[in-house]
Formats: C-alpha cells, sequence, structure tokens
C-alpha cells in the first residue's frame, strides 16, 4: 500500500483540478453536457487508481485529514455570506424548493422500501439506500448505520452506507449536467445578461476576478475560523440531546449570525468577494480528495440487488429533477440551474449541487435565484427534515 501523507494529499488534489480543468476544457462531451471540473478529474484518478489496484494489487491511499475542515470552511462561507434581506427576498422560492425537497425524501424511501421488498431485500437496507444515505449523504449515513446495526441487526450497515453515499456522490456529480442541459434546451437561456443589475453571489462566479489584500484576507480567514470553533462547540454541546445537529450546520448557523449581527451592529462589514474566494478554493478542494480517494471497488463488490435499487434511485433522481422540480420552481432557465443543483445533494452531498450549478451557469449565464435557494435549503434544512422523514419510516410497522 502507497500512503500518501498530508503533503502529498494536498498536491494531488491540487493537480486533480487542474486535470479536471484540462479535460472539461479538451474534451467536449464534458463541456457539453456541462460536468464539473472537480468531478471530471477526481473520477478519472479515482478509475486510474481502480486500474491500478487490480493489475499490481497496490492501493494507493491519501491523508482525509484536510478534507472536514474544507467541508466545514465552505459551509461557513454560506453562511458568512448569507444577508437576511436577500434571504427574505428568496423566501417563498426557498419555502417551495424545501417543499420539492421534502417529496423527493418520501420518494426515495418509499422506492427503495418498495424494491428492496421486492428484490427479497430487508426493507431495512432498502431505507439505508434512500433518503439516508442520498440526500443525507456520507454523515448521515454513518450516523443511522449504527442504530441500524445495533437496534435492527443489519449487518455491514456501515459498509454498505459508506458504499451506497459514495455511489450517490458519484452519479449526483455527473447526472446534474445532462439534466440542466435538456432543460436549458426547452427554455431561452439568458446568457451573460441575466441578473446583471444585482451583484453575483457567493458561488454564482467563480472564475471572477476579485481584488484581495492581506489585511481583508487574514480577517476573512479569522472569520472563518471563528465560524469552525464555535460551529464543532456548539455541536458537540448538542451530542446527544434531542436538539443534535451535524457540525456542518451549526457551522453554517454561526456565519449567518456573525455576519448579520456585524452588520446590524455597524460595526464590520463582511468582505463577500473574499469569503467567496475562500469558499470556492475550499468547496473545489474538498470534492477533489473526496473523489480522488474513492474506493471505487467498494461499489464493484456491492451485491447486484443493492446496486440495482442505486440505479433506480439515480433514474428516479433525474426524472424528479426534470418533471417535478423545473416544473414546480417555474420551467424557466432558473429552474433548470435549480434542479441540476437538486441531483447534486439529492443523490450526493451540497458541495456536489454548487458545483453542478458553477458547471451551467459558467455556460449560459448566472442564476441568483438557484444561488439563494440551493446552499440554504441543501446545507440547512435538509438535515433536519430528512430525519424527520426517516424516523416517521422507521415508525411503520413493516420497516421498523
Amino acid at each position: 500500500m502507497i500512503q500518501l501523507d498530508f503533503y502529498g494529499t494536498l498536491v494531488a488534489a491540487s493537480l486533480v483540478l487542474l486535470l479536471g480543468r484540462k479535460l472539461v476544457l479538451h474534451v467536449g462531451a464534458l463541456r457539453a453536457y456541462n460536468i464539473p471540473e472537480p468531478v471530471a478529474g477526481g473520477l478519472v484518478v479515482a478509475l486510474s487508481l481502480l486500474a491500478w489496484r487490480q493489475f499490481s494489487g497496490m492501493e494507493v491511499r491519501f491523508d482525509t485529514s484536510l478534507q472536514a475542515p474544507l467541508m466545514l470552511a465552505f459551509f461557513a462561507a454560506i453562511g458568512l455570506n448569507a444577508n437576511l434581506a436577500s434571504l427574505r427576498k428568496g423566501g417563498r422560492a426557498v419555502g417551495v424548493f424545501l417543499a420539492v425537497v421534502v417529496g423527493l425524501l418520501l420518494v426515495q424511501n418509499t422506492l427503495g422500501v418498495a424494491l428492496a421488498s421486492l428484490l427479497g431485500l430487508d426493507p431495512l437496507m432498502g431505507l439505508l439506500a434512500g433518503s439516508i444515505t442520498l440526500s443525507g449523504g456520507h454523515g448521515t449515513g454513518a450516523a443511522w448505520a449504527g442504530t441500524f446495526s445495533s437496534k435492527y441487526g443489519i449487518a455491514s450497515a456501515s459498509e454498505l452506507a459508506i458504499a451506497c453515499a459514495t455511489f450517490g456522490l458519484v452519479l449526483g456529480g455527473l447526472i446534474g449536467g445532462p439534466v440542466a442541459r435538456f432543460l436549458v434546451k426547452r427554455v431561452q437561456a439568458p446568457g451573460a445578461q441575466h441578473n446583471a443589475d444585482d451583484p453575483p453571489l457567493a458561488f454564482e462566479l467563480p472564475e471572477a476576478q476579485r481584488l484581495i489584500t492581506t489585511h481583508s484576507f487574514i480577517e476573512t480567514l479569522a472569520l472563518i475560523a471563528v465560524c469552525l470553533m464555535a460551529g464543532s462547540f456548539i455541536a458537540a454541546g448538542l451530542k446527544g440531546t434531542a436538539l443534535e445537529l451535524p457540525t456542518f450546520v451549526c457551522v453554517l448557523f454561526v456565519g449567518v449570525l456573525i455576519s448579520n449581527s456585524l452588520s446590524a451592529l455597524g460595526w464590520y462589514k463582511i468582505f463577500e468577494r473574499e469569503v467567496s474566494v475562500l469558499g470556492n478554493v475550499s468547496l473545489s478542494l474538498f470534492l477533489a480528495i473526496a473523489l480522488m480517494s474513492l474506493r471505487l471497488w467498494d461499489l464493484a463488490a456491492l451485491a447486484l440487488p443493492i446496486f440495482v435499487l442505486l440505479l433506480a434511485q439515480t433514474a428516479a433522481m433525474a426524472l424528479y429533477a426534470i418533471f417535478i422540480t423545473f416544473r414546480v420552481m417555474g420551467r424557466n432557465y432558473d429552474a433548470a440551474v435549480l434542479a441540476a443543483g437538486h441531483c447534486g445533494f439529492g443523490l450526493g452531498a451540497t458541495p456536489t449541487a454548487i458545483a453542478n450549478m458553477q458547471a451551467v451557469t459558467e455556460r449560459f449565464g448566472p442564476s441568483h435565484l438557484a444561488f439563494l435557494v440551493v446552499p440554504m435549503v441543501g446545507a440547512f434544512f435538509i438535515d433536519i427534515v430528512n430525519a424527520i422523514v426517516i424516523k416517521l419510516y422507521l415508525a411503520l410497522p413493516f420497516i421498523g
């Protein structure tokens, strides 16, 4: 086994991003289907490492200790750039999109339980391959896996949860672009002038040049560090209580509180452009590390019934985004971008959703609504409503 240390992993992640950029630039199919650069580069590396393992018997492992801080820094950036006035402006859209998201949770769990029963599996395994690991991701999957093993006797629940969440992360980054491409053909793509009168949101234009100074960089870095520290402290205090929340939700909440409190008191104005730069860097590196360190052989080892179930969930996500998300959110360009984002966190995670939307808007034009709604729903509300939905399904007599 080859083990790369912290520095080797950071170098590899940087090279993955550069490779992804080159691939998207020179491979027409990747560009046409709006595949995010970290996804393109990360999957090529993951597939190469899979082939290396098959032929040489040697495995390459990365130091993923940087992955969690990068993810938390990304959510801190979302929180720091979450202006309450803007959130109120998009309040109705946030509510409607949240209802759409809840509908998907119900679809994923109903489909998972039904197919598991038809395939001769325990219905609980269908639930584990439903919203727990797909809309919930690795964190929610790992949290519930212990309960499924100890309380319900599901063997290898942790391994199954990780494999399902990994499958979702890969497919969430792959189907968002094609879904958006299919939908954009049916609307009038507005181009670069769309939302031109309003300043871009934090993650909306990752390629835009922004003026940064050493002093402002240190100020912004300090704010993100405070969000990480305070959010981690709050999450630790809530652990084991009825109000327990994932650490990234607490970090995001602290960011919102700090940003809007400082603004209301007139003490300090958040340098949104710099927050967006640090947030985008964290996002790109997080996705690069997550994708290049995928253990694709774990997916290959999935039993055929589980693999069939996950393929069905992927098809359901694409169809739901096209026929429900797109239509309910207005059947326009913003709705198409929202559908791409929904594919990202409906199967994978919020960072994947942002990367999906960036790939679409970089080509067809900005969408303020999508970058306002998706981060808040995908980062904050999804875990709360998902926990409620999961508990409701577990209360059903033929499941729990």
